[in-house]
Order: C-alpha cells, then structure tokens, then sequence
C-alpha cells in the first residue's frame, strides 16, 4: 500500500501537507480471522484504549477467543469480563455464524469488496464500519473508505470545506483508487494532532 504514496500525493496536495507535519502514516495490518472480527465489535463507539483493555481481560479469561470458546461462555462472565450485554449477544452471533458454516472468514480473501461487506453484515452486530475496517485491515484492499469513522469524519472536516457523509464520499472519488491509504494518512493526522499513538495489541 505503501508503494501508492507518490500516486496519492499527486492527486492531493493535503497528503504532502500531512507528510510536511508528522511524517508517513504507519500502515497497519490485523490478521485475518475471528479474533480481529472480535476486536473490531468491542471497539465498536468506545476508545481503541477501553477497547484493548476489554479485549485483553476477555482474552485472559478465556485463555483463547475461539468460536467455540464464545459460545460456551455465559452471558453473565462475558459481561464480568467488561463486554455488554449487547456486544455479548453480537460475540455469540459471529462464532454461530462460524461454527454453523454459515460465514467462511478464510474464504473472504478472493472476493470482491461488495459480495465481503454483505457476508460479513448479514451477521447480526457487523455494520459498515466494522466490516470495512476488516477489509481494509485485515484483508488489505486498497480502495476502501469506512466513512462511518469518527475520527475520519472529523479530520475531514478539519482539512476540508465538509460538513456532510455525503459530501466526504464525493470528496474521496478524487483518491479512488487507494482510499486506503487515504484514510491511514487521515487517521495519522488525526492521531498525530492529538499527540496519540496508534494502539496495538
């Protein structure tokens, strides 16, 4: 994806912009399966950090987040472990989804973008955003723009005359086709503004 930086800045003046400020965004990757399926619901509206931590706990509880694993846990340890009540039940939907064979993670890899997003959102609790950002992290496909994002939203419209979603998707047809890397470049700024680092675990 990297390898996309001069075609990017070509379009953009902003992403030069960025790089003048804080330097080349770091591009990460999330390996594929259900454990970053996991992450990616319980950092669903809370901070990457109350993420982690909830995530971490769980992990330590259950010695290893399988689909197995989250189907036989109770309800009432899932949410000792700090999941909600609501994330319990969306943990719950994926691994029965998995252990049904109603959804084949390994089998994502070779589809078009669309045909994943609406495999990945028939599961009850993955929206656009959960599904894009798997996409985008795990998968690494090159185009996608989760606009759903907050912290996307909101660089946007720091660095740019957009107030709507609407017209943020208009705007990001100039960077077609590496959205991708778009969004780290935003997201970088976002973070780097906010003297934060990117979390990983």
């Amino acid at each position: 994806m990297k390898n996309s930086i001069p075609v990017l800045l070509k379009k953009d003046k902003v992403f030069q912009q960025i790089i003048d400020l804080y330097g080349e965004p770091t591009i990460s990757r999330r390996p594929e399966g259900f454990e970053s399926l996991c992450k990616l619901i319980i950092e669903q509206q809370v901070s990457l950090a109350s993420a982690k931590a909830c995530y971490l706990k769980l992990e330590s509880f259950l010695k290893k987040v399988t689909p197995e694993n989250i189907i036989d846990v109770s309800d009432e340890d899932l949410r000792s472990n700090s999941v909600s009540k609501q994330k319990a039940v969306y943990l719950k939907e994926l691994a029965k989804a998995i252990i049904n064979k109603e959804l084949d993670l390994k089998a994502l890899t070779n589809k078009s973008e669309d045909e994943i997003k609406s495999e990945l959102t028939a599961i009850k609790g993955i929206g656009n955003w959960t599904a894009e950002v798997y996409i985008m992290f795990c998968l690494q496909k090159e185009d996608v723009f989760p606009i759903g994002d907050i912290a996307l939203q909101n660089t946007l419209k720091e660095l740019f005359p957009v107030a709507t979603k609407e017209e943020m998707m208009a705007l990001s047809e100039n960077w077609k086709p590496n959205r991708s890397l778009a969004t780290h470049f935003f997201w970088h700024y976002y973070l780097k503004k906010r003297n934060r680092e990117p979390l990983v675990y």
